[in-house]
């Protein structure tokens, strides 16, 4: 008989998990691709723009102010709930997300447990001296003046995420992939799997063997891969927090 997602969290106890947006959809926070996505609807400001025009940062800044407003007070959900009790039950050895809504960190998944790989919009960094500090004062600056916001050294502040053309923090990489070399199980939520070079993180731990889950609503770059273990189709909400009671019951 085929293991059931429940079987494969109970046996496992270094789990890789793996995040997209459709773990935050249920949080009321939209999804970047697909049907609906944000990107359907609005071009990227890309790095590059962002650092030689001052338009493309008045832009950016706008779109970002934009998002802060209408999701800036978006709570995690049962998903998020879920993997921290996972991780407090000793089954978990690291959670990468591409999310950058900081909900993970707000449901409690502890920081050495933690690799946002598309960066964090809960802080502010400089793009010359590296500073970084709590976005808001950042967001009522520029809503103020409508003048993108500037770092005390005169380097450009942006949010601490990575934008398009900005390359991923290497020590953020080395972690991810230290945690593909060494779980036991790896789960790909929400995510379609579809975004270069974070959809190679799960892949690496399903390509030295180890079993590989993919639960997401929609179609993934990953499903026709012969290194899927189980694949799950439906809303993550419904599915991943239920096998987590069941093992954590004792059921």
């Amino acid at each position: 008989m085929p293991k059931k997602l429940a079987d494969w969290l109970r046996e496992s106890r270094r789990i890789l998990i793996f995040t997209g947006a459709g773990i935050s959809t249920p949080s009321g926070i939209p999804a970047f691709r697909g049907k609906g996505g944000i990107w359907t609807t609005r071009q990227p400001v890309y790095y590059q723009d962002f650092m030689e025009r001052e338009a493309a940062r008045i832009e950016y800044w706008e779109y970002k102010l934009e998002m802060w407003e209408t999701h800036g007070n978006a709570k995690p959900n049962v998903i998020h709930e879920s993997i921290v009790r996972l991780e407090q039950a000793g089954k978990v050895r690291l959670v990468v997300t591409q999310n950058i809504d900081g909900l993970h960190h707000a449901a409690g998944t502890s920081e050495k447990m933690l690799v946002e790989i598309h960066g964090t919009g809960s802080l502010a960094e400089c793009q010359i001296c590296g500073a970084r500090n709590p976005v808001e004062a950042s967001f009522t600056q520029f809503k103020k003046t409508r003048q993108p916001p500037i770092c005390e050294c005169g380097g450009f502040l942006k949010p601490a995420t990575i934008s398009f053309g900005q390359n991923l923090r290497e020590p953020d990489l080395a972690r991810a992939f230290a945690a593909a070399n060494a779980c036991d199980l790896v789960i790909a939520l929400g995510s379609t799997l579809s975004v270069s070079p974070a959809n190679t993180i799960p892949l690496a731990a399903a390509q030295a063997g180890v079993p590989y889950i993919i639960i997401n609503r929609d179609g993934t770059d990953h499903d026709c891969l012969p290194q899927v273990t189980l694949r799950l189709t439906g809303n993550v909400e419904d599915l991943f927090p239920t096998a987590v009671d069941n093992i954590l019951s004792g059921d």
